[in-house]
């Protein structure tokens, strides 16, 4: 049950929903009528007019003003009573500042779980939605030693690279997860469970998606610029050359926000959009603690006792870690020795994958001997295939 609103703020959230989300109308039509109790007044409908909107919103300004559309209002109005615990005004005193200064920010922001979390120091994870085993393990890695440092990590619910930053920080602290949905839904619906997680260790979810608001194709793009508004700085851990987390790295660029990559092999179709990143600017690292030096060079308040430390990875630490990892993006440690007449095989594996025509004519053998080879590492649990690809674990 969100706070109790005031006429201003429910006159707000009235203009947002006959809007249907678009910031630019919202500015426009709060600049020239000064408080939008004056702009949802249905005799301000030639001005509508005449501010050149777009068709849709005239049409639902003039329905919101019959019965049938005040019905419709409050059926929105009651799922925001059941699944939104907290409504963020922009202007008001509990609105995060790091969007406060942007011409596109979100009107609205509703939310569940701890609202004074978005607030604090956040870096954004962003990557592939089919990553590789290592990728999807440096994500969780990452995200957990930022945990630790005191970073909130942000991201967006997808499948792939969002869900294991968001399984490794609230394995040491707390995530955010930003949607492209209303608060009722959850997308893609087998991550209901990490979103739980998410409010249950203290973190919280965000969209300025009214409930109802279906997981729609433009949605998606347009939440990357809350996730890298709300971020001191955006880390992109495995991408394509078409890859969505692209649009996140702009998006932050074109915010002055500090972008970084993590680089991988030359010829990896995983980190094509990293090493684009890279040539075009962004910050190339390795380290976790790299990018914090980084941030902290030019926000020396943001430096923690802990600036010293270098990542731990004790074994005992690493398998609560990766019990935590979803056993889809889980990448186990071998602890097998490999038989010998596999050791060739093993050997030309790696975390980046190889065609089964690559490994061929590496261990020159036929295609059917090489099946059954891979077969047996699969069983001892020292590679696994993705996409196409046979990877070392």
């Amino acid at each position: 049950m969100p706070q109790k609103l005031s006429h201003s703020e429910l006159a707000k959230l009235k203009l947002w929903y006959i809007l249907h989300h678009s910031v630019s109308s919202y500015f426009k039509l709060l600049h020239l009528f000064q408080n939008a109790e004056h702009a949802i007044d249905l005799k301000h409908l030639e001005k509508w007019q005449q501010l050149k909107l777009h068709t849709n919103h005239i049409e639902r300004f003039k329905d919101f003003h019959t019965d049938s559309g005040q019905a419709q209002f409050e059926k929105r109005f009651e799922l925001i009573k059941n699944h939104c615990e907290h409504i963020l005004f922009d202007g008001n005193d509990d609105y995060p500042d790091q969007l406060s200064h942007y011409e596109d920010r979100p009107p609205i922001l509703f939310i569940r779980g701890q609202k004074d979390l978005i607030k604090q120091s956040q870096i954004a994870i962003v990557g592939s939605r089919k990553p590789s085993p290592h990728g999807a393990q440096v994500a969780y890695d990452f995200s957990s030693y930022f945990a630790s440092r005191g970073y909130h990590t942000t991201s967006g619910l997808a499948i792939g690279i969002d869900a294991a930053a968001h399984h490794g920080a609230i394995h040491q602290g707390q995530s955010i997860a930003v949607i492209g949905t209303g608060l009722d839904q959850c997308y893609p619906s087998e991550h209901q469970q990490l979103s739980q997680k998410i409010i249950d260790t203290g973190g919280a979810i965000v969209t300025e998606f009214f409930p109802a608001t279906p997981p729609a194709k433009q949605n998606f793009p347009r939440r990357n610029r809350i996730i890298s508004g709300l971020s001191e700085a955006t880390l992109v851990v495995e991408a394509g050359f078409k890859s969505g987390s692209l649009i996140t790295a702009k998006t932050a660029a074109d915010q002055g926000k500090s972008v970084f990559a993590i680089p991988g092999h030359i010829y990896s179709q995983f980190h094509q959009g990293c090493h684009q990143l890279i040539r075009e600017g962004a910050t190339l690292i390795d380290h976790p603690e790299q990018l914090l030096e980084d941030l902290n060079a030019f926000h020396p308040q943001l430096d923690t006792p802990q600036s010293n430390k270098t990542i731990q990875l004790e074994k005992s630490q690493k398998a609560q870690r990766q019990e935590s990892i979803p056993q889809q993006t889980k990448v186990i440690p071998t602890q097998v020795e490999i038989p010998a007449h596999l050791a060739k095989l093993y050997a030309e594996l790696d975390w980046v994958g190889l065609s089964i025509d690559e490994l061929a004519t590496r261990v020159q053998t036929s295609i059917s001997e090489l099946n059954v080879a891979l077969v047996e590492l699969e069983l001892l649990g020292a590679c696994r295939q993705h996409a196409g690809r046979y990877l070392r674990c």
